[in-house]
């Protein structure tokens, strides 16, 4: 403490007169309007009613100021339409399933195919195996008995499939196409085939023509493909869902059904929606998933579904992403089914807001669809596909399915989550407060800061000089002289 003060008191300090001075100098120099109006004016009057100006002005720059970084920390957005007209659009991926989703053979041999594909139908879509199904006690004793029994194997060997028999007609914007230009995906309805697929070296089509597309021509063959109405499947036709190219299917409440008989004429537009990141929206831009090139929820919660149930059961779902060992039904049965019931009901995997296993992505791509029907075919049409394809008249109408998938228009519509205030709009706004009602700007706050700063040391250097010595050896005056008291008394 010593040397502290042995060097401030080296420094020459100002006097009360020089720092009066100093504090005048800055109201007449300041460039903070109004102050040396104060500081100038003789007429006492005239100085207050100045003071009375400066806090008033002052005061309203704090509520100003504090109202718009109160409204900045709402993290508040505005949403823009933008509609966008182009001469080539991207045509989507289009996933087609057939409501009956086994062969009728393979089914009447291995009735309890139904309830085994239900329990593997739960990692898409979660449900209660009933236990007063007809089948459940045969399904339950061959699982104990059959546990290398492949349900992949057998529902892709036998359930819906794809070739010139049950895809009659293909035609793409003028050109012919077939069955190898469709890939081939698991879903909940079993077999389903992708036009259009990410994967597929010729998912890169472009459409150039409004009103022209795909148009498709399905043979569901009622006779040789079934299913179980006690498990609600009483539809004869083609369910469909249209979707980014980068995105899995998700049939399940997004499909688009066209019954036999029928002639769907569906008519699509592109519609990409930009979400902001937190805290202005809810889109985490550094989720990556593993086994997608793209985020999407449905991608995301499969994800996480598979990371739970590989820790839990120590294999994987083939509905499933990822590399692992597949879960045999036994496992299906005992470990993956409770599994998913407590990802259900722990929350384990959750979706919609930032801090949620999958918020919403980032940016995404859809396809909002307004369908027609007409019934199919027309009377001289039904004679015509009655000799070509050598079947009769009430098999033409019970089991062909006519659908035509096109754009409206050549554009697509750019819906954006923007930042309502950003932070140069807000140091714009606080300096065009400040410059309203004070006349101030950065350099004017600069001088304030030296002001106080200068003031602040001054007031330290004194206290500090002022703080009395005291050494260990040493003691007080008061106490000295009350010991040299108490000897005289002696």
């Amino acid at each position: 403490m010593e040397k502290i003060k042995l060097c401030l008191s080296k420094k020459p300090l100002p006097s009360p007169t020089d720092r009066k001075k100093f504090d005048h100098d800055f109201a007449l120099s300041t460039s903070f309007h109004g102050v040396h109006n104060i500081v100038r004016n003789q007429s006492k009057i005239r100085k207050l009613i100045w003071l009375v100006v400066v806090l008033g002005s002052v005061s309203l720059v704090v509520w100003q100021i504090y109202s718009r970084l109160v409204n900045y920390f709402t993290w508040p957005t505005t949403t823009s339409i933008e509609v966008q007209y182009v001469e080539k659009i991207d045509f989507p991926a289009v996933t087609f399933c057939n409501l009956n989703r086994f062969q009728t053979e393979a089914a009447a041999k291995f009735g309890i195919i139904f309830f085994l594909w239900n329990i593997v139908y739960k990692v898409l879509h979660l449900q209660e195996i009933r236990s007063n199904y007809t089948g459940f006690k045969d399904a339950i004793d061959f699982l104990a008995s059959h546990q290398n029994f492949s349900i992949t194997e057998f529902v892709k060997k036998n359930g819906f499939y794809l070739n010139s028999s049950t895809l009659l007609e293909c035609d793409f914007f003028g050109k012919p196409c077939g069955p190898q230009d469709f890939a081939h995906v698991f879903t909940e309805y079993g077999n389903c085939f992708t036009f259009n697929h990410g994967e597929n070296i010729q998912a890169k089509k472009k459409v150039s023509v409004s009103g022209r597309g795909l148009s498709l021509l399905f043979n569901v063959n009622q006779e040789e493909f079934t299913d179980d109405p006690a498990l609600g499947f009483v539809d004869a036709g083609i369910i469909f869902v249209i979707h980014s190219p980068k995105k899995v299917p998700q049939i399940d409440g997004l499909g688009l059904s066209s019954p036999v008989g029928m002639h769907a004429r569906v008519t699509i537009r592109q519609v990409k929606t930009v979400h902001q990141e937190y805290p202005w929206g809810e889109c985490n831009p550094n989720i990556k998933l593993q086994n997608f090139s793209s985020y999407s929820t449905s991608g995301c919660l499969k994800e996480c579904k598979a990371q739970h149930i590989q820790e839990q059961c120590g294999c994987l779902p083939f509905l499933l992403p990822g590399n692992g060992i597949e879960c045999d039904l036994q496992k299906f049965y005992n470990c993956v089914s409770p599994t998913l019931d407590l990802i259900e009901d722990k929350g384990l995997c959750t979706m919609g807001t930032h801090n949620s296993s999958c918020p919403v992505p980032c940016e995404e791509t859809e396809y909002p669809a307004t369908i027609s029907y007409s019934t199919f075919p027309s009377q001289k049409a039904l004679k015509y596909l009655s000799k070509k394809l050598n079947q009769s008249q009430e098999y033409i109408r019970e089991n062909l399915v006519n659908i035509e998938i096109n754009y409206s228009d050549l554009n697509y519509k750019i819906t954006q989550q923007q930042k309502a205030v950003s932070v140069s709009e807000l140091l714009a706004d606080v300096g065009g407060q400040l410059g309203l009602f004070c006349g101030a700007s950065m350099i004017t706050i600069i001088e304030i800061i030296e002001y106080i700063f200068t003031n602040f040391y001054w007031i330290c250097i004194l206290f500090l000089l002022k703080i009395p010595d005291v050494t260990p050896g040493t003691l007080p005056p008061q106490d000295r002289l009350g010991k040299r008291n108490h000897i005289e008394e002696c």
